[in-house]
């Protein structure tokens, strides 16, 4: 296990004893309740996993490390935002889905793009905001967020 898991594993172990030790029933309590909220997401979890198992079965790790690789980079993050931009999956399978890519070999920079625009930029939801918000106010949110998109992946490129 890397440090930021076991870090993470100390704390929860930690806030968990203090939680312990100012009141058992409410710890147990809440304890209870989130197994069940646990319960409810499990069919969804699985959902996950089996929708990351056929993506990855349809598109082999070799084409995703040479589209998403760190040959060239800029190109690479431009399909990628591309990609993400007109793809419309909810947050909670695409995180794990882009966690997978990098396992396979995807550089972190077009990863981030694809991630960042999956979430911020909506081409299929584009006619819907345009409805609400008119053409204009819909447009230059989605440029400004494909761009803010890149920069951010250059940005986590440059950090990690």
């Amino acid at each position: 296990m890397d440090v930021f898991t076991l870090s993470f594993w100390g704390i929860s172990l930690a806030l968990t004893g203090f939680s312990l030790a100012k009141s058992k029933e409410k710890t147990f309590e809440a304890m209870k309740k989130s197994r069940g909220m646990m319960g409810n997401m499990l069919g969804e979890i699985i959902a996950i996993i089996f929708l990351i198992g056929l993506v990855l079965t349809f598109i082999p790790p070799e084409s995703i490390k040479s589209v998403l690789g760190s040959e060239n980079t800029f190109i690479s993050s431009i399909i990628a935002a591309i990609a993400g931009s007109i793809t419309l999956i909810p947050a909670f399978v695409a995180f794990p889905l882009v966690g997978s890519f990098v396992n396979v070999g995807a550089s972190i920079i077009p990863a981030v793009a694809f991630l960042t625009t999956l979430t911020m930029v909506g081409v299929v939801t584009f006619p819907l905001e345009k409805k609400e918000f008119g053409f204009k106010f819909a447009l230059v949110r989605n440029l400004l967020s494909f761009a803010a998109a890149l920069v951010i992946a250059m940005a986590m490129g440059v950090i990690l």
